[in-house]
């Protein structure tokens, strides 16, 4: 309730806007300041809080992920901080979560065993 006792109904457009923060313009990636979910849209913004874009989100993304900004073709430079930290290993839609799972690192090699296994000793 509102001050005057009222309920209030809160809607979509009433929540606040899901964000993002790029880092560089050269940047194809932008840094998630919340956790989102598929169809969320989202404000991207600089480190001046200038706002660059407006995107929907194609999948789920944690808080701290990269959300790709544009769109990439396999073997794309991905850009981060204005640096190249890896290469498209598929194509990467524009709102689509940047990670291991489509992009081969070239700042820490990939591990030697599939994701989510551990190796035995």
């Amino acid at each position: 309730m509102n001050k005057t006792g009222h309920k209030i109904r809160i809607t979509r457009t009433d929540r606040q806007a899901k964000r993002a923060l790029i880092m560089a313009a050269s940047d194809t990636v932008a840094i998630a300041l919340d956790d989102l979910a598929s169809g969320d849209r989202v404000t991207v913004k600089s480190l001046h809080q200038k706002t660059i874009d407006e995107l929907e989100v194609l999948g789920p993304l944690p808080f701290g992920h990269k959300l790709s900004v544009k769109a990439l073709a396999k073997g794309s430079e991905v850009i981060k901080n204005g640096e190249v930290i890896g290469i498209a290993s598929k194509s990467i839609r524009r709102g689509e979560h940047v990670h291991i799972q489509n992009v081969i690192s070239s700042i820490v090699p990939p591990p030697a065993t599939a994701p989510g296994t551990r190796q035995k000793p």
